[in-house]
């Protein structure tokens, strides 16, 4: 968008020329006699007609012929009677002195010594400058103080010039800049002056004076353009009416509107050309002038590619949110543009409507989608932290490579170092394989983990197709299913041995995932709500082949108060189905505790424990965990800036039965801060259990990316 200052120097407004002021005319000075043509001929020389006759002698061009009559010749001088006249005097020619120094060479200019002259006295640091105050006045009546404030020169100048001459030119110039701002309003009637004024005893003073005078409307809107579907849809999207001020602003927004709207409602090859408004100042209004080209009726047609390409022209239509024959809408086109670079394939793309001639059935042009493409680097190194009480500090790093099997197939391998895991896996991933967001996937991971509740060996092979939400799109519904084998190793308590046993389990699930989501933000939501159900039928090998159904429902509200205040709450229950406790593999239990659970106790640290003791007869209480669990947290999330403080409660617990009891529920209470980002908020929590039992911690602390919900 111009300037307003500059949308008064287009000339785009322009008088009512049906009256023209009288103009003055001054009387021609006398030359004196003009000689006539046919006696300045006949006093010029006479050539020859043959161009190839020799040139005449110049003695022919010494007497010029003329009938004119001669001038009178002046007298000659007169000569003092008491001097008599002598011949004029030759002098001779200068004889110069023979000087030896003129004939030496040259000095090289190597030798002369160019080190600038110091002046003593002198301080080149500090220039002569005298200070000065601006004062405006007449602008702040039509809003305009603070264009001026940003164009000024005398401001710009920060109050300091060398001379008194350069405070009056800024000042002239500013005049200019008063007058651009007040036509950019509609004042075309306006003028500006500008003094210097010093009162006595106060420094230089800068005034600049406006007086706007009359401000002109729009007395009249035409547009000139064709028929469009549906009829008047110019008119419709260029917000401008009879009565409405001429303002620079105002215009311009309207017509930028037109330029937005209309390829959102099929016309994407639009033009806008340059406006025309005819001031008639007797009736202090403007008579406004639109053409506009909107171009063909457009509908979505073919794709196509070049440059350095990540992938093919088929995969693009995978990305779009469109169908061939869709109605052209340039919003579909941004978010085909925003899916592009979202793959993280290109260091540059770009998407270009372009026009086929090729009419559809319902009379639209189809359009071609030209993708530029311009691969860009498809390997990564990624790395995260992070720390929390009970489970200690956690490092996980991964390689991939994006684009290792076209299109967008992936090779991740990452690896994890922690104080309590350590592990490594192998992950192919296809993403926007055959739908937009739709991922697919094939890992195969080996781990170890050492909890109080349990030591483990795990090795795992996984299938999964997902359809997630996206920064770029976040959607109401989500799903994900898959298969997964897992076969570990680990150690639990037996009660019939009271003792603590190794045992090797193998099992296999079919994990599925349902989600729907209005909340406004993916990362850090402000308001709406979230549902979350996990379901994943399994059979346990261990001796016998026992199947089971572990299941989870999770519930998040976000509400604000206010623009700095959020309440978020989060409600989780889950339970398992069809298998006795100590049946089932520790990893597969439930747990409660830690930073994405109840904060204020370790990890894992809710729920039932084993009656183990050490070698010197001191109780472990070690969690074994449980068939069920419920959660509750309530944050009040205040932000200010980029900053935020985060005081909650947290409640929970975990039982040996199926499901969850809702009784002998623990509570935790903490503060935390967050700094929020553009890829989402640093949480540090620091939490304290209430009503504290012995063995418990008495203060947790975790350190994370995102919102704990």
């Amino acid at each position: 968008m111009l300037a307003p200052a500059a949308f008064a120097q287009d000339n785009t407004a322009r008088r009512d020329p049906s009256v023209t002021p009288p103009v003055a005319t001054a009387a021609q000075p006398s030359t004196g006699a003009i000689v006539p043509d046919p006696e300045f001929n006949a006093a010029l020389p006479s050539l020859s007609g043959d161009i190839n006759a020799p040139l005449e002698p110049m003695t022919a061009f010494d007497t010029p012929q003329t009938t004119a009559q001669p001038a009178t010749p002046l007298p000659p001088p007169s000569v003092p009677a008491n001097e008599t006249q002598r011949p004029a005097e030759t002098l001779p020619d200068a004889v110069l002195p023979e000087a030896p120094e003129l004939a030496q060479p040259l000095t090289p200019l190597s030798s002369f010594d160019v080190t600038p002259i110091e002046v003593a006295g002198v301080d080149d640091k500090r220039a002569v400058e005298i200070r000065y105050d601006t004062v405006v006045k007449g602008l702040d009546a039509i809003d305009g103080d603070t264009q001026f404030k940003a164009l000024s020169a005398l401001r710009e100048g920060d109050g300091k010039a060398a001379n008194a001459a350069m405070v009056q030119a800024r000042a002239k110039e500013d005049e200019q800049l008063a007058v651009r701002i007040m036509r950019a309003k509609g004042y075309y009637d306006g003028t500006a002056t500008s003094a210097i004024e010093q009162p006595a005893g106060q420094r230089l003073r800068a005034v600049v004076t406006a007086i706007p005078g009359r401000q002109f409307t729009l007395g009249s809107i035409r547009i000139d353009t064709q028929p469009t579907v549906p009829p008047g849809l110019v008119d419709r999207e260029l917000p401008l009416k009879v009565g409405d001020a001429i303002d620079a602003e105002r215009i311009q927004a309207a017509e930028a509107n037109v330029s937005l709207k209309l390829p959102q409602q099929g016309y994407p090859f639009v033009e806008v050309g340059e406006r025309d408004i005819l001031l008639d100042d007797t009736t202090v209004t403007g008579a406004y002038t639109l053409p506009v080209t909107t171009g063909p009726r457009s509908s979505f047609g073919t794709y196509s590619t070049t440059g350095k390409l990540a992938f093919d022209a088929e995969h693009v239509g995978v990305l779009a949110r469109f169908r061939q024959g869709e109605l052209y809408d340039n919003r579909k086109v941004d978010d085909l543009r925003a899916a592009l670079v979202a793959t993280g394939l290109f260091s540059g793309v770009s998407v270009e409507p372009q026009r086929t001639g090729q009419i559809a059935a319902d009379g639209t042009e189809a359009v071609n989608l030209l993708v530029r493409q311009d691969a860009g680097p498809a390997r990564t190194l990624a790395g995260e932290a992070g720390y929390g009480t009970g489970q200690g500090i956690r490092l996980e790093g991964s390689w991939t490579h994006r684009n290792l099997f076209p299109p967008e197939g992936a090779l991740i391998v990452r690896g994890v170092a922690g104080t309590q895991e350590q592990g490594a896996g192998v992950t192919f991933r296809r993403s926007n394989a055959g739908r937009r967001d739709r991922t697919f996937q094939l890992l195969a991971n080996a781990s170890r983990t050492n909890y109080d509740a349990f030591e483990a060996f795990t090795g795992t092979l996984g299938i999964r197709w997902s359809y997630d939400s996206t920064p770029i799109w976040q959607k109401r519904f989500t799903y994900a299913y898959g298969a997964e084998l897992i076969g570990t190793n680990e150690d639990t308590y037996d009660f019939d041995v009271a003792a603590r046993r190794r045992k090797t389990y193998g099992i296999a699930a079919l994990p599925l995932f349902a989600g729907f989501d209005t909340s406004d933000n993916l990362l850090n939501p402000t308001r709406g709500f979230r549902v979350k159900l996990n379901v994943s039928p399994e059979a346990a090998v261990q001796g016998a082949v026992r199947p089971y159904g572990r299941f989870m429902v999770e519930g998040t509200a976000y509400y604000p108060v206010g623009e700095s205040i959020v309440i978020a709450g989060r409600a989780r229950a889950g339970s398992i189905q069809g298998i006795a406790r100590d049946d089932l593999a520790p990893s597969r239990r439930y747990y409660a505790g830690g930073g994405g659970s109840v904060r204020g106790f370790g990890f894992q640290e809710l729920g039932p424990r084993t009656p183990e003791v050490d070698e010197d007869g001191n109780n472990l209480n070690r969690p074994i965990g449980g068939r069920s669990l419920n959660e509750f947290a309530l944050e009040a999330r205040y932000r200010f800036g980029n900053f935020g403080i985060v005081p909650f409660i947290d409640a929970g617990q975990v039982y040996e039965s199926s499901l969850p009891k809702g009784s002998d529920l623990r509570f935790g209470a903490g503060i935390g801060g967050r700094f929020y980002t553009n890829f989402g908020p640093m949480r540090v929590d620091v939490a304290t259990p209430i009503a504290r039992r012995p063995g418990e911690s008495k203060i947790a602390l975790y350190i994370s990316i995102g919102q704990a919900f």
